[in-house]
């Protein structure tokens, strides 16, 4: 009587339903490729918040303001011309361009804004924004796609879903018609006295992996895009010190000063009010009340921190500033306190505290979170330019107590047609103001 080995269907469906998950893959990266190439002309949305962003200072879609209207800008001009005259006019112009001289001698030699932090796919945005008809009431038309999702196009169109649901059933019946097939073939080689030993062990699935080259090839290509992508992210943090809480040479309790007592914090840092930084209190400042006060309440101590050790903290202060507590005297013997800086910003970047504490009218906290409850102060917001950004699209300008806020308030609600204005709308996206 003849052996044969027979591998079992079972064995194999671990395999299948691989091959199965990556073809369903593909299918969906494909769609996901189409859609992507489809809105490759821009999206109208985006395009919007840029142009209001960046274009509306100096231009409006159907009449003139300082520059021309642009509502179909981009079917006068050619896409990549106007690629290079959005991000710097002035260097085309310099080309010698024959259309760029002209448009400028045209606009009267204006100079445009030169915008080079556009990507090609924000100026494609806008032109997507610009380049619409003029908003009109249409009815729908007939050939618009359903709700469902389906197209309509050509007629006999059908959705993805359907496709999809329909390479699945035919999966499903190759998988039931190859188990029929196998007990099939079973019971012809016992008729004919053929018997068959099942394979106890089939191939490990790492091995079948192994000698598979083409997962190989997927699985490697998967694991380098997820490593750059965590790997960008990781760098991204470079810089981002939020949370940073570093340890001062004299121990400062914020929640005692600005929580408990209530030490308004400009008090201290006085030059927040009327220049570009806070300041670092000068420790003379500190002895306006520690000439008095040598030590704390009992009160005040905790389990983390003593009496004792605050009051030890006055001493480094008398120490330093060389102030005899005995007799009331100063010594002239002084010492510098090297205070860690926490918050600390690019040098490229400017950021004047003034305008925003005055000007604006910003609390402290708003940036620097409930210092008043901080005993150890700490980085609180990330101070990013997106989490600068973000602040000026989302915080109304202070209108009160300031004549000058409220006339170009009022004259530029009524240009961008809305009832409060956010510094964004003030000019506070544009690059020079942090940048310069």
């Amino acid at each position: 009587m003849k052996k044969v080995n027979f591998i079992h269907l079972r064995s194999k469906l671990p395999l299948l339903l691989l091959v199965f998950l990556l073809t369903f893959s593909t299918t969906i990266y494909s769609q996901d490729a189409a859609a992507d190439n489809a809105a490759a002309g821009g999206d109208v949305a985006a395009g919007e918040a840029l142009f209001k962003a960046n274009c509306a200072a100096c231009h409006k879609l159907d009449k003139k303001a300082v520059g021309p209207a642009l509502r179909g800008v981009g079917d006068k001009f050619d896409r990549d011309w106007l690629h290079k005259w959005i991000r710097n006019s002035q260097a085309l112009i310099a080309s010698g361009d024959a259309q760029a001289i002209k448009l400028f001698e045209e606009n009267n030699k204006a100079i445009m804004t030169a915008f080079p932090a556009l990507s090609d796919a924000d100026i494609d945005d806008i032109l997507a924004y610009v380049d619409q008809p003029k908003a009109e009431p249409a009815p729908a038309a007939a050939g618009a796609a359903p709700a469902d999702g389906t197209a309509a196009s050509g007629g006999g169109s059908v959705s993805n879903t359907l496709v999809i649901g329909a390479l699945a059933l035919i999966f499903l019946l190759l998988v039931i018609m190859l188990y029929l097939v196998t007990n099939t073939l079973k019971r012809i080689a016992e008729a004919n006295g053929v018997v068959y030993e099942e394979k106890e062990k089939g191939t490990p699935i790492w091995k079948a992996f192994v000698q598979n080259q083409f997962l190989v090839l997927v699985f490697t290509v998967f694991l380098l895009l997820a490593a750059a992508y965590f790997g960008f992210g990781y760098m991204m943090q470079v810089g981002v010190d939020q949370g940073y809480a570093p340890v001062q040479p004299i121990h400062y309790s914020h929640k005692i000063h600005a929580g408990d007592n209530q030490i308004d914090c400009n008090f201290c840092h006085s030059s927040a009010r009327k220049s570009k930084h806070s300041g670092i209190p000068s420790l003379n400042v500190c002895m306006n009340c520690h000439k008095n006060i040598s030590e704390v309440a009992p009160e005040t101590a905790t389990e983390e921190y003593s009496k004792e050790f605050y009051d030890g903290e006055i001493q480094k202060l008398y120490k330093a500033v060389g102030w005899d507590a005995e007799n009331q005297e100063y010594t002239g013997k002084t010492e510098p306190v090297k205070w860690v800086r926490i918050h600390n910003l690019p040098d490229f970047v400017y950021f004047n505290h003034s305008q925003h504490v005055t000007v604006a009218g910003i609390a402290c906290q708003t940036c620097h979170g409930e210092i008043q409850e901080m005993e150890v102060v700490e980085q609180f917001a990330p101070l990013t330019m997106g989490w600068c950004i973000n602040c000026h699209r989302e915080t109304n300008v202070n209108l009160a107590t300031n004549e000058y806020y409220a006339k170009i308030h009022e004259e530029l609600s009524k240009k961008y047609g809305v009832e409060k204005l956010t510094i964004a709308e003030m000019g506070g996206l544009e690059c020079g103001k942090c940048h310069y």
